[in-house]
């Protein structure tokens, strides 16, 4: 593990191999890449880091915007000296990603998304997230999380999987407030790239479970049908963790995709 503006960054596998780097969503950190990465490995030189506020990485002063983890990505790009990896991102990790996809395009070779959107928050969206932050300040993280975290994983998972989920629970629950509500703000805040789909011309890999109540199958696949080098996949059984979810399946496209790059 090194230290890159204050962030982990977890290396694996062969630095000569094709590069992916994985973005990691919302309350989470890059160990939910573990099981993708654990197969990868061997082929390709995988690259994790926990966003600025999530895992171990620098919390500073809470004050996060998406451009300013747009801006971390790419500096782990140049400090790792990557030449045009594959960026995969879910939920916020998509975010970034699409964002960082807009601004710095040509210093990617592929892009893949997993349940996530472009389109901006709507008033809407932005009302819950300005209730998240003050219930975090009110009422502490812990409720936040228990009204969080079940929405991300489907009922099969949190049942045939419970310890796994119960593990991933008592992770989130050990997140800084302060490192919580500073992504909630950045996601608040960001911009809709949703015009920049049209213009993407790398090959694009999309993935959705389809359980997911977070970013519905009809929404991603909306999403997906905008990006002209895109595919479409829905991950049998899983919510909004699919990679966690369903490793094997999501494995197994992933490879597939790669492949063909």
């Amino acid at each position: 593990m090194k230290k890159i503006n204050g962030l982990p960054v977890y290396e694996y596998g062969n630095k000569n191999n094709k590069s992916i780097l994985f973005v990691h969503g919302f309350t989470f950190d890059s160990s939910m890449w573990d099981k993708q990465i654990e197969q990868l490995k061997e082929k390709y030189y995988c690259i994790a880091y926990d966003i600025r506020g999530l895992g171990l990485s620098r919390i500073d002063d809470g004050q996060y915007t998406m451009e300013s983890f747009s801006e971390d990505l790419l500096s782990i790009v140049d400090e790792l000296s990557l030449d045009k990896p594959v960026l995969c991102g879910l939920s916020m990790g998509g975010y970034i990603s699409c964002r960082t996809i807009e601004r710095e395009e040509s210093k990617f070779s592929a892009l893949i998304l997993f349940d996530t959107r472009a389109d901006a928050d709507t008033n809407d969206a932005k009302l819950r997230r300005a209730s998240g932050v003050k219930q975090i300040n009110t009422q502490g993280l812990d409720k936040f999380i228990e009204g969080f975290l079940p929405n991300c994983f489907s009922d099969e998972f949190k049942t045939n999987f419970s310890s796994e989920y119960e593990s991933i629970f008592n992770q989130a629950l050990m997140c800084n407030p302060l490192g919580v509500k500073g992504c909630i703000l950045a996601m608040q805040g960001r911009t809709d790239t949703t015009p920049y789909l049209k213009n993407i011309k790398i090959p694009t890999l999309v993935l959705c479970g389809e359980k997911d109540v977070l970013s519905p199958v009809d929404e991603m696949k909306a999403m997906a049908e905008k990006i002209p080098a895109s595919k479409f996949v829905v991950v049998p059984g899983a919510g909004h963790m699919s990679p966690v979810e369903k490793p094997e399946f999501v494995n197994n496209q992933l490879l597939s995709f790669l492949e063909l790059l």
